[in-house]
């Protein structure tokens, strides 16, 4: 009898024993995990070696377009800070209309394409990764995750932004660091199948049989008029458009004499309407001038939404290219209406259908008429 209850309390000693051990196994301090990240090592879009956990729990973003390449890959819930800039006025950032509540998280900094990353404020949300874009070169971002200790992962929007290899190399590169992958590839899918398809939609119209186009008001560091254009513009070469800018043989911003607009007298001509204000008093005082060009005198003016606000808002962009494919080639865009385009282009990149918030704010794709508000 004393043999068996010796063996019983021996037994039972040693379960609690297992059970002590276990529960020790398992056991975290307050507000820590004990489970060790699996580190890898990327490449970023600096050519620079960053080891960085992975997937990540918290990241920021700063610098131009850097936080909305992380939305676009779902990752807005993953940000536990945002720059002042993202903090103001929205219009014009529709991942910012997307997200709002991104507006709700601590400040890590100033923002804006010529600020300096503020170190402390960024240590002081304790991300796992920063992402950036523009602010830094290989040297800067080296020195910022020095004083930082934090990985900093440089990103790029490439020279062409909307259709960008850079860009797709960028996505993917948060995709791979935040565990969102899948996500970034279809999102690269997407942007490739829009530019294929506008393409393929306008690659064997004759030269000769493309109507003259220009656009003009496009925002450039600031809001200007009709002068301020680009030659080689996005949503134009998207489309194979006959630019008549492009015979400069320059490439991006180009701020024309507004006498050269009366000689290339284009067909067609687009209006950023973030600039729509200036090219309307501009009209009040010079309607002369106005009233020479071929596209005002055949009501062939239209409105675009602005596309450039903390670089390249490239949903919007691709949005304006259907837009400018409509009226530029309405037969061989007959089954687009750009409004219904634009929400599939915003649901698809942001999860919500924001055209009629984004031409609430600016008025939206239709056609402008100059001497009337």
């Amino acid at each position: 009898m004393r043999t068996k209850a010796l063996k019983a309390v021996a037994m039972l000693i040693a379960l609690l024993i297992t059970i002590i051990i276990l529960g020790g196994c398992g056991a975290k301090a307050p507000g820590q995990d004990t489970a060790t990240p699996q580190k890898t090592v990327v490449t970023d879009l600096a050519g620079r070696q960053v080891e960085v956990p992975v997937p990540v729990k918290k990241v920021v973003a700063i610098g131009p377009g850097a936080l909305r390449l992380v939305c676009y890959v779902n990752g807005a819930d993953k940000v536990v800070g945002v720059e002042n800039l993202e903090k103001q006025q929205p219009t014009g950032r529709p991942y910012i209309l997307a997200h709002p509540e991104l507006k709700d998280l601590p400040t890590i900094g100033q923002g804006g394409p010529n600020s300096t990353p503020d170190a402390e404020k960024l240590v002081s949300v304790k991300p796992d990764v920063i992402f950036v874009a523009y602010l830094v070169d290989r040297s800067r971002a080296d020195e910022l995750q020095a004083k930082t200790n934090i990985p900093v992962v440089v990103l790029s929007y490439g020279r062409l932004a909307t259709f960008d290899e850079d860009v797709y190399k960028s996505l993917k590169l948060i995709g791979k660091i935040t565990g969102s992958e899948e996500r970034a590839r279809e999102v690269v899918d997407y942007l490739q199948k829009c530019q294929q398809d506008l393409h393929a939609r306008t690659k064997d119209i004759p030269e000769d049989k493309k109507p003259k186009v220009y656009v003009g008001a496009l925002g450039m560091k600031g809001v200007h008029g009709i002068e301020s254009t680009q030659a080689k513009y996005p949503p134009f070469a998207a489309v194979n458009a006959r630019n008549v800018v492009d015979e400069t043989g320059k490439t991006g911003s180009v701020m024309i004499d507004k006498e050269k607009l009366l000689s290339w007298d284009p067909d067609i001509i687009f209006i950023d309407e973030g600039g729509f204000s200036l090219v309307r008093e501009d009209y009040k005082k010079n309607p002369q001038f106005y009233q020479s060009l071929k596209a005002v005198k055949t009501g062939q003016v239209y409105g675009q939404i602005p596309y450039n606000y903390y670089t390249t808002n490239i949903g919007t962009a691709i949005a304006d290219a259907y837009y400018a494919g409509k009226v530029i080639y309405p037969e061989q865009f007959k089954d687009i209406d750009p409004a219904q385009k634009a929400d599939e282009i915003y649901q698809f990149l942001l999860g919500k259908p924001l055209y009629e918030q984004m031409a609430k704010d600016y008025g939206g794709f239709k056609k402008l008429d100059l001497a009337n508000p």
